[in-house]
């Protein structure tokens, strides 16, 4: 059963075309990646699912409903999480109270906030870094406060956008059990878009490719690694393993 279905959506820019009517659909429970050259528009379909832009054509369900169009809050509390490229946690507020503010969206208690948190935190390896300032991180720690952030807000489908550029790949490592037991232990539905092939290849179970907004390619990892157009238009060209 599909959780999201993405059906021939279109996006453009002042006349330039970010993305050309792109269909792909994500079984719940499942890891899947859209992986691309730079520019291809990964973001940009992200952002659309996100509520961040409304397509200019096609449409979006996600369990069912209609969701193109809606604001990025209401896609949020439909159950879609996403994290940035850019991390920006709030600097002067501590780690815990960053994630207790994605609690808050269901919890009506800040205690029941806090108990979360402190829960999701531990999962993502912060638990002793709780109560330093957000801006004393380093850039791994932040990228799991992203994850944190997300996560708390307790989302059925979690949209990661590069959530481990800029990490050695030990860390990248530790972020993919992360990811992996997130799926298998508590059935997150997780779509991502990485240049970190490693991970990729470690997680998703399906990908799709994009370029020039378009979808060129879909399959299982083995599949799309053997396909001709996607060694040429991308993985033989900008990977980064």
């Amino acid at each position: 059963m599909a959780l999201l279905e993405v059906h021939g959506v279109s996006k453009s820019f002042r006349g330039l075309r970010a993305v050309h009517e792109a269909s792909f659909d994500i079984p719940e429970g499942s890891i899947n990646a859209l992986i691309g050259p730079n520019g291809a528009g990964k973001t940009t379909i992200f952002n659309m699912i996100a509520g961040v832009y409304a397509p200019d054509g096609g449409t979006i369900h996600f369990q069912g409903k209609a969701i193109h169009g809606l604001r990025p809050d209401q896609v949020c509390v439909a159950g879609i999480g996403r994290t940035f490229q850019i991390v920006k946690p709030f600097a002067g507020l501590s780690v815990l109270d960053n994630v207790v503010v994605g609690a808050l969206l269901r919890e009506r208690s800040a205690r029941a906030a806090r108990r979360i948190s402190l829960d999701i935190l531990e999962k993502l390896h912060l638990g002793p870094k709780r109560d330093l300032p957000a801006s004393s991180l380093t850039l791994p720690d932040r990228k799991r406060l992203e994850v944190a952030r997300a996560l708390a807000t307790r989302p059925k489908l979690l949209l990661l956008d590069e959530a481990m550029a800029g990490l050695r790949p030990t860390e990248c490592d530790q972020m993919i059990e992360v990811f992996r037991r997130l799926n298998v232990a508590e059935g997150l539905t997780i779509l991502l878009i990485e240049h970190v092939m490693r991970a990729v290849m470690a997680l998703a179970q399906h990908i799709g490719v994009l370029r020039h907004g378009e979808v060129i390619a879909r399959g299982k990892p083995e599949e799309i690694v053997r396909d001709p157009a996607v060694l040429e238009c991308y993985l033989g060209e900008e990977t980064e393993v």
